[in-house]
């Protein structure tokens, strides 16, 4: 990439999605400045000085557009009732924009903002950042390689131990807004599947609000199953009441299987405050390593280290006019229009 200017950031939102998955990457990516963080929360403001020492906090996003002039890159990392309306607004201000999945509540609100940044002639990118999950690099690989052979089934899980139910936005925000949990972990298994095995053709679905603390509106478990058109099963399992988790992926095909335990490393250790410039950051424990191979003849297969700081530098380089953005929001709303149809299925 050529020389340039680091790309002035204002995230908006400092929630776990802001603190964690946006802002140590943009801190430690040269490429960017984080220039501006927005939170009307004292705790969360706190926290944003004291991890980054020259952001500036402000209580508003309006003050935001309001000084859109001092800015060139806004990721919105807020609850995902208000993407439509902020990501509109920034685009508005001339700004490119990063939002958090689910992208939004409903595909056609997602086509819209596409078509509002086409003709603002402003890049526009969400952050499935599970692309770059270490066992779903590994996986895509062995999958090109054709290690396994003709894949005719694809097990994905994302499973949680959560018996009081979720907290904060999720514990109340019902689907019509983007809330449950096909939204929130079942867009990352859905894209997935997606950028795996193509175009989906039929959808079945069950989708259940299991936890006895729920407000009875947002879904905590369910089981989608996917055909995608060149054959291949998808079955995703989501759930945030698994006392004990199973596999992460289990692959079968042809010549071989894969499977993999635990999710990838990296959301633990940014939580412990780990930096993405740590050594050893995204690199899995061989004791977790996943396994290839038939019945008993099988080997450890060394995953690929995970990656969500390739999302931002891939950025960096379509900001710059050198590439393209990491997610093309197309995708993302595909994604959103699978989600709908998951709760289309499991209604009828």
């Amino acid at each position: 990439m050529t020389s340039a200017r680091p790309i002035r950031t204002a995230v908006l939102g400092f929630g776990l999605s802001g603190r964690v998955f946006h802002a140590p990457f943009l801190a430690c990516d040269p490429a960017y400045s984080l220039d501006v963080v927005v939170t009307r929360d004292e705790e969360r403001a706190a926290q944003a000085r004291a991890a980054h020492p020259k952001v500036t906090v402000l209580p508003d996003a309006a003050t935001v557009f309001d000084r859109a002039d001092e800015l060139d890159l806004v990721v919105v990392a807020t609850p995902p009732a208000t993407h439509v309306e902020l990501t509109a607004q920034a685009l508005d201000a001339g700004l490119h924009v990063v939002v958090d999945k689910p992208f939004t509540p409903t595909s056609a609100q997602g086509a819209a903002l596409v078509e509002r940044a086409r003709r603002a002639g402003r890049l526009l990118t969400v952050f499935h950042n599970r692309r770059w999950d270490g066992d779903f690099r590994t996986l895509r690989r062995l999958v090109a390689d054709g290690e396994l052979g003709q894949v005719h089934t694809f097990e994905s899980r994302f499973e949680t131990w959560k018996p009081h139910g979720p907290r904060a936005w999720k514990a109340h925000t019902p689907v019509s807004q983007g809330g449950g949990i096909v939204f929130d972990l079942g867009a990352h298994l859905i894209d997935q599947a997606v950028q795996l095995f193509g175009p989906v053709e039929s959808v079945w679905a069950d989708v259940a609000v299991r936890t006895p603390h729920s407000s009875g509106v947002v879904d905590d478990d369910a089981l989608v199953v996917l055909k995608h058109r060149n054959g291949v099963r998808s079955q995703l399992v989501l759930s945030s009441l698994a006392a004990l988790p199973g596999p992460r992926f289990h692959v079968l095909g042809s010549s071989a299987a894969y499977t993999t335990w635990g999710l990838d490393p990296q959301e633990a250790a940014l939580r412990q405050g780990a930096l993405p410039t740590d050594e050893g950051f995204g690199r899995v424990p061989r004791e977790q390593w996943g396994v290839l191979g038939v019945g008993d003849d099988v080997r450890r297969v060394e995953p690929e280290p995970g990656d969500y700081g390739e999302f931002y530098r891939l950025l960096a380089r379509a900001v710059h006019g050198e590439g393209t953005v990491p997610v093309d929001p197309g995708d993302a709303v595909a994604v959103v229009e699978l989600v709908e149809r998951v709760h289309d299925a499991a209604r009828r």
